[in-house]
């Protein structure tokens, strides 16, 4: 029997969602009046992840507030995934660019903050059904489609959004190409832990609803 979530879940994932709209919006705002450009600043890896991640907070937090079916487990996990991704790779590889960190406080939000925010989501409510395998290999279809169109759009107007993709630094595509290798290996490998700690974290939620189910019986 699936389990209610916490009563406070479902305005505090509105809530989130609302914040980090706002700094989108932002950050959004300052790319659209400078040299950035709109087609740039969704050209971002972090900031498509931060917009799934908003969509998913949101009609999360609807779906809770007005009784309608929950986002599917297998959803949530491939934004719990690219979030991880996008706070793994700022923290690694993108931290000593300064570049890239134009807005401080935008840049705690979505490099940061939301992807502590939709881990700890995924452990308070997880997923109702079992994501399987082939789930998680689904979730690796955005990234090499990203992949794509960034090599293919760089290569047109040479314009890279991440200094790793650029064939024109050091290193040429041999770097770029085993930069994408370690990338592919890291959304394997944390795709498959969040898939297994979703699928532990949801059988425990199970095992103790089913405990409290029979102690009542017992009682009655």
């Amino acid at each position: 029997m699936p389990q209610r979530p916490h009563p406070w879940l479902a305005p505090a994932r509105l809530a989130v969602a609302a914040f980090a709209a706002v700094a989108l919006c932002f950050s959004g705002y300052h790319a659209a009046t400078d040299s950035t450009g709109v087609v740039n600043y969704f050209s971002y890896f972090t900031n498509l992840s931060n917009l799934a991640a908003i969509a998913v907070l949101g009609y999360g937090g609807w779906a809770g507030l007005t009784g309608r079916s929950p986002v599917p487990g297998a959803v949530r996990g491939a934004v719990v995934l690219y979030l991880a991704i996008t706070g793994l790779v700022y923290g690694t590889l993108l931290l000593t660019y300064p570049d890239l960190q134009v807005i401080p406080w935008v840049n705690d939000v979505v490099h940061r903050a939301m992807p502590l925010v939709l881990l700890a989501d995924w452990l308070i409510d997880p997923p109702q059904r079992r994501v399987r395998p082939a789930a998680v290999l689904g979730w690796l279809a955005f990234p090499l489609l990203y992949l794509v169109y960034s090599l293919l759009r760089g290569h047109a107007v040479d314009w890279y959004p991440y200094p790793f993709l650029d064939p024109a630094l050091h290193g040429g595509y041999r770097r770029v190409a085993g930069a994408c290798v370690l990338l592919a290996a890291a959304f394997l490998l944390i795709g498959g832990a969040v898939a297994a700690v979703g699928n532990a974290f949801a059988a425990r939620r199970r095992t103790h609803g089913e405990a409290v189910v029979r102690r009542r019986h017992a009682r009655a």
